[in-house]
């Protein structure tokens, strides 16, 4: 055979080569752009996830213990600074390359700082003096000079702008620095000059995230006192103070850089985060926290990846099964020619030379291109090894379908005619080994160790097709049925739409079709679980649109919170963290250990989560208020519940409860039901109680003050509800109820939508997206297309029917409703079939693909959606046009005219 006749044939049979050309070509492009997509969307999501943690989070830090420096060190702080590159050098390589910014520091312990200028009014204040690598950098002098030397044995220092002005300081300016013992008297006390005062070029540089931080004042810890500062002081100012005795430590700190970060490292960085506490140093102490997050993300990674090789396997398992029934068209096309090639002696070896001739002019280019194609996308591809194989196995199909074609064919439209032993084996063999496997996925669940994994994989295509031969087997009985009594009916339409349908002997498109559309309805479900567990998982945290998390607030700082605009319902809560059970009311402890307890106002914590939208159920027992005296009813956890059972406390009865100390109020508890979660209870939570606000009498000692409340209202300020919050806070603070101690932290105002836009806008939620856009689009798409095999499969023979109909008197209007009612069938049995495999495959498939991982630990529910329901009639009435529109193009190009001269084979 020469080139030259191989290509004349390849342009003879242009069509059915250049679909087949097509077709690989999309399949080689979805092989290796996928995987490029997916690395750039999770190297992105993964510096975002990074980038998007808080500063101690990627911060690896070092730090030395507080010691004295002897008398024969010199230049200790130099010394010291040389650790910055040894301690890196001792990283794995893993986390040295992701090494961005570092800093050294070298400070003295806390002293207090006295002067002309210090006066009562403004405090007591201690001070660190500390060096700092590259300060001079990341600061623009504002007065005075940076400290280089020690003049006249006084300790040079720097003070930062917001510093040097609260306290009135200027450069200049002469302190003490003392060391006090516990009696308040100093013993050890050292000269200050304040010879610059600086302001940073950037607040927000790293360099100014050590604590206690150099650019402001820290709060005292509780009444009486000090302030905390640093100062800046040179390395020469540094060394005379650890000579004079003063106790001194160093820091080293790293801080992992998000841009460095690359999604095919992840793994090795976290085993090397793991092995640096067994590298680090002697004497050092390590702290970092990075670790923490970038597990997280490997752990949502692993599950994406898994759902996406899912996604994947059924658009390529789809795309085979076009390639195989493009080949079939074109070889039962080219049918007469090789049974002619066989008739004139010709061998299968010379039928299958001839047919890979062809194939290897044309698909193996195809394949190649597509792999270009997806080349210029940025990223790293799959291995060429796929592309490879699906190269050779879209060039060998033409030639063995070749084969297939020159076998005879019987009357496949016969309505008696009983399937083959093969093709029944085949079946049974493929549902058994479809329900065997997902009885072994359901019992083993899914390993999560960054592979592919085979069985999670091959089950939901081995499902659809099971399911797809099923319907081929059911749907022509109802159809025979309703032919049977279109039969005595007027007209001819229905009988012989219905006939003919029944005998359609369409195999293979319609199980492309149900599994195109299985792959579409199972992105669509699962998608929609996930932003439905992402929403719980916000209702959750923020049971309505603002949260109000703090110490003790004034119980009138509801009312004020309700005054302001938007707020439509307020709900105070009470959160003890930690709370041991007595046994009695004397306050003997029980063997239950701490457990965590909410109190909350039923009723109003319920009107706040509807008005809010948010779907929380309040049990009776929270909603009751009760007999002050009498035992309050709580919900408890399982896990708690049989501690109590155990300990005989806390009877539903309430003869013998357990008694709980809230706030200096002792309240009997009784066990009213069991819940497994509740909103404000965190998801890792497994021992808590849940108990209604009490009624406690008038004469109480101590009024339950709430630490929190839950806020209703759309286009609240958040600005205005941390003031109004902040503002009870202080006034239970100074109505002489609270001892006094450490002064309380600042309220915490946390929006829903805050937390639900966290949930899904980093991390791995772009590969999700770009994994079910493909799958939905794709599947529909492909879906489409081998609707138009499945129509075309059957063309000829209605095509000669559709002729003999015309010549007998059947007007055009009769020949589009004979076309639909044709049609129909296959294409709601399809269409509908694909659509129901797809939404009951996340029923099965949700408790092993991992999906608690995009949804901040919410289990993901596959229920069914109106809008699916929607979706799938919409596609079902776009499949019938597009098959009634191919179908009547093809009927337009074959002539029917011709077609009923030319013959049943032509």
């Amino acid at each position: 055979m020469s080139l030259l006749a191989v290509a004349r044939r390849v342009r003879a049979y242009g069509g059915h080569f250049l679909l087949l050309a097509v077709l690989t070509l999309v399949t080689a492009l979805l092989i290796t752009a996928v995987p490029r997509v997916a690395d750039r969307l999770t190297g992105q999501g993964l510096r975002e996830h990074v980038a998007g943690q808080k500063a101690a989070l990627r911060d690896l830090t070092y730090t030395s213990k507080p010691m004295m420096a002897a008398k024969t060190d010199t230049r200790i702080a130099a010394i010291e600074a040389r650790e910055l590159d040894t301690i890196q050098d001792r990283m794995p390589a893993a986390v040295r390359g992701v090494i961005g910014e570092r800093w050294y520091q070298a400070q003295t312990t806390f002293g207090r700082l006295r002067g002309p200028r210090l006066t009562p009014d403004k405090g007591l204040i201690d001070i660190s003096m500390r060096v700092v690598s590259g300060i001079q950098e990341a600061a623009t002098l504002v007065e005075g000079r940076w400290p280089d030397t020690d003049p006249d044995n006084a300790i040079e220092v720097a003070l930062a702008d917001t510093v040097a002005g609260r306290l009135g300081l200027r450069a200049g300016d002469r302190l003490t620095y003392s060391l006090l013992d516990p009696d308040g008297k100093p013993f050890l006390v050292s000269r200050v000059v304040v010879v610059g005062v600086f302001r940073p070029n950037d607040p927000t540089d790293g360099i100014w995230d050590g604590l206690p931080s150099l650019l402001r004042l820290t709060e005292p810890e509780g009444d009486g006192k000090p302030f905390l500062s640093v100062g800046v002081t040179s390395e020469r100012g540094f060394d005379s103070a650890a000579a004079a005795g003063w106790g001194i430590s160093f820091g080293w700190r790293y801080r992992i850089a998000p841009d460095r970060l690359t999604a095919d490292q992840l793994t090795a960085l976290i085993d090397g985060l793991a092995a640096l506490e067994r590298t680090r140093p002697a004497g050092l102490t390590l702290t970092q926290g990075v670790d923490i997050p970038l597990r997280r993300f490997a752990e949502s990674l692993a599950a994406a990846r898994t759902l996406l090789a899912v996604i994947a396997a059924g658009l390529l398992t789809t795309l085979a099964g076009l390639v195989l029934l493009a080949a079939r068209v074109a070889a039962r096309r080219r049918r007469s020619e090789y049974v002619l090639i066989r008739a004139r002696g010709g061998s299968t070896a010379g039928v299958l030379r001839r047919g890979l001739a062809e194939s290897v002019l044309v698909l193996p280019l195809a394949a190649g291109a597509g792999w270009l194609l997806a080349g210029l996308l940025p990223g790293q591809g799959a291995d060429l090894r796929w592309v490879l194989l699906a190269a050779v196995a879209a060039t060998l199909l033409p030639p063995v379908t070749a084969l297939t074609a020159t076998r005879g064919a019987g009357r496949a439209d016969l309505v008696g005619a009983r399937s083959t032993t093969v093709r029944l084996t085949v079946e049974v063999t493929v549902l058994v080994v479809a329900a065997l496997g997902a009885f072994l996925l359901r019992r083993r669940g899914l390993t999560l160790d960054g592979t592919v994994d085979p069985l999670l994989v091959s089950v939901p295509v081995l499902l659809a097709v099971a399911a797809a031969l099923v319907a081929l087997r059911a749907y022509p009985w109802p159809l025979r049925l309703f032919s049977r009594a279109a039969a005595r009916a007027r007209g001819s339409v229905a009988f012989l739409g219905t006939a003919r349908a029944g005998r359609a002997a369409t195999t293979g498109p319609l199980v492309v079709v149900v599994l195109a559309v299985a792959t579409a309805a199972f992105c669509g479900v699962v998608a929609t679980g996930i932003e439905n567990g992402r929403d719980r998982a916000a209702g959750r945290v923020v049971p309505g649109d603002v949260l109000v998390n703090g110490d003790r607030f004034a119980p009138d700082t509801s009312e004020a919170l309700a005054a302001l605009p938007g707020v439509r319902a307020v709900a105070p809560v009470l959160v003890e963290p930690s709370q041991r059970p007595s046994a009695d009311q004397a306050g003997r402890l029980s063997r239950v250990r701490e457990i965590r307890v909410l109190l909350v106002d039923g009723e109003r914590f319920a009107e706040v989560a509807r008005r809010a939208g948010v779907p929380v159920t309040v049990p009776g027992p929270l909603r009751a208020v009760g007999d002050p005296t009498a035992p309050m009813p709580g919900l408890v956890s399982p896990d708690l519940a049989e501690e109590f059972a155990d300990a005989g406390l806390a009877d539903r009865d309430g003869r013998k409860p357990a008694w709980l100390d809230v706030q200096g109020n002792r309240l009997p508890v009784r066990v009213a039901g069991t819940v497994e979660e509740f909103p404000l209870i965190d998801q890792k939570m497994t021992r808590f109680l849940v108990l209604p606000w009490p009624a406690l009498p008038a004469n109480v000692p101590h009024p339950l003050a709430p630490t929190g409340f839950v806020l209703a209202g759309t286009g609240v300020d958040p600005d205005a509800v941390a003031r109004v919050a902040q503002e009870g806070q202080q006034r239970y603070q100074r109505s002489g109820t609270l001892v006094a101690g450490e002064r309380p932290r600042p309220p915490e105002v946390l929006a829903r939508s805050a937390v639900r836009a966290e949930l899904g806008g980093s991390g791995v939620n772009g590969l999700l997206v770009f994994g079910f856009v493909v799958g939905a689009v794709g599947g529909g798409l492909l879906g489409l297309l081998a609707l138009a095999f499945a129509v075309l499969a059957e063309a000829r023979s209605r095509g000669q029917v559709l002729s003999r109909l015309r010549t007998m008197g059947l007007s055009r209007r009769q020949w589009r409703g004979l076309l639909l009612v044709e049609l129909a069938p296959l294409v709601l049995v399809s269409v509908l079939t694909g659509a129901l495999v797809g939404a009951l495959l996340p029923v099965l498939l949700t408790p092993v693909l991992g999906l608690r991982a995009f949804t901040g630990g919410v289990a993901v529910q596959a229920g069914f959606e109106p809008r699916l329901v929607a979706g799938v009639l919409g596609l079902a009435v776009l499949a019938l046009g597009f098959a009634v529109t191919v179908e009547a193009l093809n009927n337009r190009r074959m002539r029917l005219g011709e077609v009923l001269r030319l013959g049943e084979e032509s």
